[in-house]
């Protein structure tokens, strides 16, 4: 019997549970849930080096993939925008610091920029003694605010020269070079880091950066870029956990996982076998590409099979799909103290088979479509939706496919409502309230949640949409050269979940809700007034010194005129 087959069985178990006998609406969703999350239970917030941290080029930093991407001027990134200055957080580590001691959070997800760190990217070539004295510091600081520091080693940011001199994450020199850098970082931080994340959404960097080539490095290779950039990135990912479990481990006590991101699939039709094997197919191309491998050995059947059957079709010898060797699959699979799972929304699936004559690209080997159903809350994305009990449903799927392994929620949020300006972002409130509270029935439900990550601290940098999205808890005016930050209601609402670690009753509940949009009125006219702050700022920094400067000058002409006339 094959696995696909298997986990059909429990789809079908899923669904005679949960969904019963009608479509609309969701029994998960039907009552909300109060109670509270078990003790010690983990709350945070998220970012990465490249979308806040700005000073590209400074204090030694090489460059990476994303500034060369965003500085060719091609129209990559919407606006053209790119992430020299970003929410200049190289610069406001004391400022954000207190942005999270104000949310009382217990732990902070930030990435490291491996740039930064190796400026080539190359451990024997140099180390930038100046970036392991920002990363120090800043852990540093977290610690004396009680804020657990949760390190990605690699979102994104590859050194730019890797890139150009081997051809990134298609060459296999990757996995040495990424170990390298992986151990230089437990070196010099792990004494106080002890949850470190490998790569965060791998899948998303591999396909959209070897695939469609709409993130750096902007290659497209369909049907086979993706596959090799993966297969060595899970290679590199086990290669640093070995290295961890093995020298390090020992003596700083820490976890290493990796941060998978996937959304959730449900079946159009739930009584179509075909749909319903299709929804399986999504899930297992998109978390279980990388997650089965770690958890299981190998990448799923289903994908071997439909990567190899449509490869042979289209006159190749070998799959597209590269293969582990026995030895590989021993020491590639439990490489994970944990799973980190990144989740945002939902899609209805339904099969679509596409022939092999259309040639090679991941989409195509899926042989399946993407819905969305138009009476899901619009959040004013083109791709976000909120559709809470999908959340719910991948944490279960999670937790029965590899073991019910511990899980850190890495990423979950919601984008700012189309483009308008102001802090009153119910909308958020509501994605927050709708999505924790699923979280805390996937708890009782059985999952192993360790901890949960909102997305994001700050507005920031949103890779090839430039500005335009903003998930932020802080509004970030980037138009003001001191980027100053504004908090919106949702600081407040995360706030009170946290300090309350659920949803203790709805009156309490309520009360949180009516108090965030009170407070975010105050913080909107403070937000209104921005430009004529801005405007006073201007004249007090340049044309009050040049007013002073002219009155020196005048008095000073006067000055001699005077003695000239008394001589």
């Amino acid at each position: 019997m094959k696995p696909v087959r298997v986990v059909t069985l429990w789809w079908v178990l899923l669904l005679m549970s949960r969904l019963g006998a009608t479509r609309k609406g969701s029994p998960e969703e039907a009552s909300f849930y109060y109670g509270t999350f078990p003790l010690g239970f983990s709350w945070g917030v998220g970012s990465s080096a490249f979308q806040t941290e700005g000073a590209w080029d400074q204090d030694g930093k090489g460059p990476s993939i994303w500034d060369a991407f965003t500085h060719s001027g091609k129209g990559k990134v919407l606006g053209d925008e790119t992430a020299d200055v970003a929410c200049d957080g190289y610069y406001k580590v004391q400022e954000d610091v207190l942005l999270l001691r104000e949310l009382h959070v217990s732990h902070y997800r930030f990435s490291l920029s491996w740039p930064r760190l190796l400026p080539t990217g190359v451990r024997a070539d140099k180390v930038n003694e100046r970036g392991i004295k920002f990363y120090s510091d800043f852990i540093d600081a977290l610690l004396k605010s009680n804020i657990t520091p949760i390190v990605t080693l690699h979102h994104w940011d590859l050194p730019q020269l890797l890139q150009v001199k081997y051809g990134g994450w298609q060459n296999v020199s990757m996995i040495s070079y990424f170990g390298d850098y992986a151990n230089l970082c437990f070196e010099a931080f792990g004494d106080r880091v002890k949850h470190w994340i490998t790569f965060s959404d791998p899948r998303t960097m591999a396909e959209k950066g070897y695939e469609t080539g709409r993130h750096a490095p902007g290659l497209q290779l369909p049907g086979t870029g993706l596959y090799m950039a993966a297969h060595h990135i899970i290679k590199a990912h086990a290669q640093a956990w070995h290295s961890y479990n093995s020298t390090w481990r020992g003596k700083q006590q820490g976890l290493v996982g990796i941060s998978l991101n996937c959304d959730w699939g449900e079946p159009v039709d739930i009584n179509s076998p075909k749909d319903i094997e299709a929804a399986e197919r999504y899930l297992q191309f998109c978390l279980g590409w990388f997650a089965n491998p770690i958890y299981a050995g190998d990448y799923p059947q289903v994908m071997k099979d439909r990567i190899g059957k449509k490869s042979a079709e289209q006159g190749l010898d070998m799959s597209r799909l590269p293969v582990f060797s026995l030895q590989e699959k021993s020491y590639i699979k439990g490489t994970s103290d944990f799973l980190g799972l990144g989740h945002f929304t939902t899609r209805y699936i339904t099969e679509r088979n596409y022939p092999s004559r259309h040639g090679p690209s991941y989409q195509n080997d899926r042989d399946l479509v993407e819905l969305v159903d138009p009476n899901w809350p619009d959040l004013g994305s083109k791709w976000l939706y909120s559709v809470p009990w999908g959340f719910r449903r991948l944490l279960h799927f999670a937790q029965t496919q590899y073991g019910n392994p511990p899980i850190y929620v890495t990423e979950n949020g919601a984008s700012q409502i189309l483009h308008c300006m102001q802090l009153c972002d119910e909308w958020r409130i509501q994605y927050l309230k709708g999505y924790i509270n699923e979280m805390l029935k996937a708890i009782k439900d059985g999952a192993n949640i360790k901890g949960y990550t909102s997305w994001s601290l700050l507005d920031k940098f949103e890779w090839e949409k430039g500005y335009s999205d903003r998930y932020g808890f802080y509004y970030v005016e980037f138009n003001n050269r001191n980027k100053p930050r504004y908090p919106k209601a949702s600081v407040q609402y995360y706030r009170k979940i946290i300090t309350a670690n659920g949803f203790p009753n709805p009156r309490e509940v309520e009360s949180w809700y009516l108090k965030a949009l009170e407070t975010c009125s105050i913080n909107n006219q403070m937000l209104a007034a921005e430009p004529l702050l801005s405007h006073m700022q201007m004249v007090t920094e340049i044309v009050v010194p040049t007013v002073c400067t002219l009155c020196v000058l005048i008095s000073a002409v006067l000055l001699m005129l005077l003695l000239r006339s008394q001589s």
